[in-house]
């Protein structure tokens, strides 16, 4: 199959250097035989980590014609920060910049999709492992609502997600994991509000600076009309650890009013717009004290889903990603959405 053997081509050409791969299945891809009816006949894929070939979505996908030519980068064992990977080749490296991480836990994904090795790679995100990746490799990354998709993470707080070139692309991984996939259109501009921190991150000024400049171009282009009060939410990391720690009782407070907040938003508002990470891509030792995750992982509490689109670059040529979020279910609403988005968003790189 030609795209296939095209993508390990690629792989074969540029992973040494990326380190996006823990494993490339050559020979199997390469021999695998697809029914051309199928929707996504002999499509390419990357899956997650040594396990994301028995995910529910993988395993739709390559019911859907796909077919996985490996398993991406994860960050290695004993590892706190969990935003790089570590592949066959050692250390997964940003694709805009060798010095710096490319976000994770889907490192691999991300860096297999931003350099073109191939056009879909899945990911879960339990805290903003998809979103942020997206970000940092300027590439489009979706969190579905929590619960949407089987999971095997018993505390409910990952979903499954994808990452694409662009949102337009991700269309057809909704129409392949969905039981039931209706085609929505969306009235433009929609109503949307804006936080540069949510009330507590600590954004990055030049972080923030890009990711507001891509809000005033959607303004202007008539995708959004925003809603310039303020938004703000209590900083859910405890809330986070103790769910994650199996004592979700701890954090209920704190859960239970950024929960009401968020109904009360999405009440009468179809987007809340953030920057998807309050810093740009840290190096390869870490972020030290920053939390990578500071605006993503409400949206892991709350199970909303959310994207992140590419917004722009910061001066030393760092990808900025901005976050989209809508109500629960709206999946197939919020990537028509940010398709759009991305259409007026447009990068320019300095």
């Amino acid at each position: 199959m030609a795209q296939v053997d095209a993508a390990l081509d690629v792989i074969g050409r540029l992973d040494p250097g990326l380190s996006a791969f823990i494993e490339v299945w050559d020979e199997q891809a390469s021999a695998c035989e697809v029914d051309p009816g199928l929707p996504l006949a002999g499509l390419p894929i990357a899956v997650k980590g040594p396990t994301g070939i028995r995910s529910y979505a993988a395993r739709r996908l390559i019911e859907a014609g796909a077919v996985p030519v490996g398993s991406t980068a994860v960050p290695g064992p004993g590892t706190y920060w969990q935003t790089w990977g570590l592949g066959a080749h050692g250390r997964t490296v940003n694709p805009w910049r060798a010095d710096r991480t490319p976000g994770g836990s889907s490192a691999g994904s991300a860096v297999a999709v931003a350099a073109g090795m191939v056009s879909l790679a899945t990911g879960s995100d339990g805290a903003g492992s998809v979103r942020i990746p997206a970000a940092w490799c300027g590439v489009f990354g979706l969190k579905t609502t929590n619960g949407l998709l089987p999971s095997p993470d018993r505390t409910g707080l990952a979903s499954a997600g994808v990452l694409t070139p662009t949102a337009a692309q991700a269309r057809a991984y909704l129409r392949c994991v969905l039981d039931q996939y209706e085609e929505v259109r969306v009235p433009f501009p929609v109503e949307a509000r804006w936080s540069a921190d949510l009330g507590f991150a600590g954004t990055d000024p030049e972080v923030e600076a890009v990711t507001r400049a891509a809000v005033e171009r959607l303004v202007s282009a008539g995708v959004v009309r925003l809603d310039e009060r303020p938004f703000t939410l209590l900083d859910p990391w405890e809330a986070w650890e103790s769910v994650r720690g199996g004592e979700p009782w701890a954090g209920a407070a704190v859960r239970g009013e950024n929960d009401r907040r968020l109904d009360a938003l999405f009440a009468d508002t179809q987007l809340l717009l953030t920057p998807a990470t309050p810093n740009r891509p840290h190096g390869h030792d870490g972020p030290g004290e920053l939390y990578s995750t500071a605006l993503t992982w409400a949206f892991n509490l709350s199970g909303h889903p959310a994207a992140s689109i590419p917004a722009g670059f910061t001066s030393d040529g760092c990808p900025v990603g901005l976050q989209l979020v809508a109500t629960r279910g709206a999946d197939v609403s919020l990537l028509e959405m940010a398709a759009a988005a991305e259409r007026h968003a447009a990068i320019v790189r300095p």
